[in-house]
């Protein structure tokens, strides 16, 4: 094997998405064309996807092939077919160890998106709606998973203006949502860094029902210019000199979800464990991971 070649890099995510598909499909058709229309994505998703795994492996995995009945194509260097070995092994053992602990209800799902190990402290297990798509980029809205009972009709990309409320949206490319397959009903994990969100004490109810007098307290999220504003409840306030550290328990309307975030507020806010506050976040700073099981 390679020295170069980290499998650990390429396959330390999970591997529900379509990159490795694709990769696949290269080994057995010579053609990144031909893979994309296999796994359904587009010529240029497809690219995207062999670029991210050579990043993270370290090593080309698909080199051009010259001549040939269709004027040339692609294959997989010896690198790309240990990567796609150790992948399939990867799978096996992983499928093995979740069906142990699939008599337990919930307990395989909850196991496999332990698996997703990031620097992240914010992770919350969501569902997607709804995905709105604005030219190269895609707005994918999502709920919470406890609440997936009210999704979305069916699959797509709709069009500006058939929003509905969301928990949180992630701003991502037309690329990255076809090889991760994100459809409405699809269970994910949205993560945002703690310091991509930013927290200030909650307005009066009073000056929230002025301005919306149909609403008694802050919306769930405002979702206006891609920020989304959660009312939540401060449980822990670390001081500091560059910001007070924030763990909040979200809430909706009166009731608390039992999900919390983790965010940063002005040096000195005055904030202590009780206080009502709103974390506002902008959907470019929520990522989507997928996990098996």
């Amino acid at each position: 094997m390679p020295e170069s070649l980290s499998l650990s890099g390429a396959l330390g995510h999970a591997l529900a998405d379509k990159r490795i598909d694709i990769l696949r499909q290269i080994g057995e058709g010579g053609s990144i064309s031909q893979a994309a229309r296999a796994v359904g994505v587009s010529y240029k998703a497809a690219w995207q996807a062999v670029d991210t795994l050579t990043n993270l492996a370290g090593t080309p995995l698909v080199k051009r092939a010259v001549g040939g009945a269709g004027g040339g194509g692609a294959v997989l260097t010896e690198a790309g077919q240990q990567l796609l070995a150790a992948a399939q092994a990867m799978a096996q053992a992983r499928g093995a160890v979740l069906s142990r602990w699939q008599t337990a209800a919930g307990t395989g799902s909850a196991v496999a998106r332990l698996a997703v190990r990031t620097s992240m402290r914010n992770q919350w297990p969501c569902v997607v709606q709804r995905l709105h798509a604005h030219g190269p980029i895609v707005v994918v809205h999502l709920g919470l998973a406890a609440a997936a009972g009210s999704v979305g009709q069916g699959p797509g990309l709709l069009t500006p203006g058939e929003d509905e409320a969301s928990f949180l949206a992630s701003r991502i490319t037309r690329e990255s949502a076809e090889l991760l397959g994100l459809q409405p009903g699809l269970m994910v994990q949205a993560l945002c860094k703690a310091t991509a969100v930013r927290v200030e004490r909650a307005a009066p109810v009073g000056a929230w029902a002025g301005a919306h007098r149909d609403a008694p307290s802050p919306p769930a999220s405002l979702g206006m210019g891609g920020t989304h504003c959660l009312p939540a409840k401060a449980v822990r306030v670390a001081r500091g000199d560059l910001g007070d550290e924030v763990a909040a328990e979200l809430m909706m309307g009166a009731r608390a979800t039992g999900l919390q975030m983790v965010g940063f507020a002005a040096p000195a806010s005055g904030l202590r464990a009780g206080s009502k506050v709103v974390l506002t976040v902008d959907d470019t700073a929520v990522v989507l991971a997928l996990s098996d099981g």
